[in-house]
């Protein structure tokens, strides 16, 4: 896919949705952090009805901590994998709490350190909370770029690698989000919207749905 129409593609996604974001509901950094590390395997709706509830009443490392592991449980309870996610919010929650100060850390490293915390959560936590223009690729974005001809990969490194590399640097902030929303509601995975798609004229999909 030529320079051309990748920007294209981009401006297409601006004119219809000039400020994306994420869907999960937050209101600090922390809060942020918690609902990405639920995310994994998860629905942002299934997340947003359990965070709802929690941050009502637990919604800094400290507060996490001192609910403690079991009571935890019983508010993320209707997510999967919820033991072992509750076992990570608390090892991180100590973790930031001993190291930084319980503040979230602007730095790659530290952030892939913290249980429960991988490459796509870590972009998730830069771009959208130190505005870092980085690409977090979910299973969505992995299947629109490699199904529109955006970027192919194998791996989800890979996909990330070649959109860095072709998305304009104009978008880059905003470019997984609006590959995700994509994803999630118009190029879906067992049959895409194609009739309604905004850049069905510049896709490479062969297989396009007609109705």
């Amino acid at each position: 896919m030529n320079q051309k129409i990748i920007r294209e593609i981009f401006l297409r996604f601006r004119k219809a949705n000039p400020h994306p974001t994420t869907e999960l509901i937050y209101h600090t950094d922390f809060e942020l952090l918690i609902a990405v590390i639920l995310s994994a395997r998860a629905t942002d709706k299934s997340v947003n009805q359990a965070t709802k509830k929690l941050f009502s009443i637990a919604n800094t490392p400290e507060k996490i901590l001192k609910l403690g592991e079991q009571k935890l449980k019983q508010y993320i309870n209707t997510i999967g994998l919820y033991p072992s996610k509750a076992k990570y919010i608390i090892a991180t929650c100590r973790i930031l709490i001993n190291q930084y100060h319980s503040h979230v850390p602007h730095d790659r490293e530290a952030l892939e350190s913290l249980p429960g915390v991988g490459r796509k959560t870590a972009n998730v936590i830069l771009n959208t909370c130190f505005g870092e223009p980085v690409i977090a690729v979910d299973t969505h974005i992995f299947r629109v770029s490699n199904r529109i001809g955006l970027a192919h990969g194998k791996t989800p490194i890979e996909v990330e690698h070649q959109l860095s590399k072709c998305i304009p640097n104009e978008f880059k902030h905003d470019a997984h989000h609006w590959l995700i929303l994509h994803g999630r509601y118009t190029c879906v995975a067992r049959k895409p919207h194609c009739p309604t798609c905004i850049i069905k004229d510049l896709c490479e999909y062969r297989d396009k749905t007609v109705c």
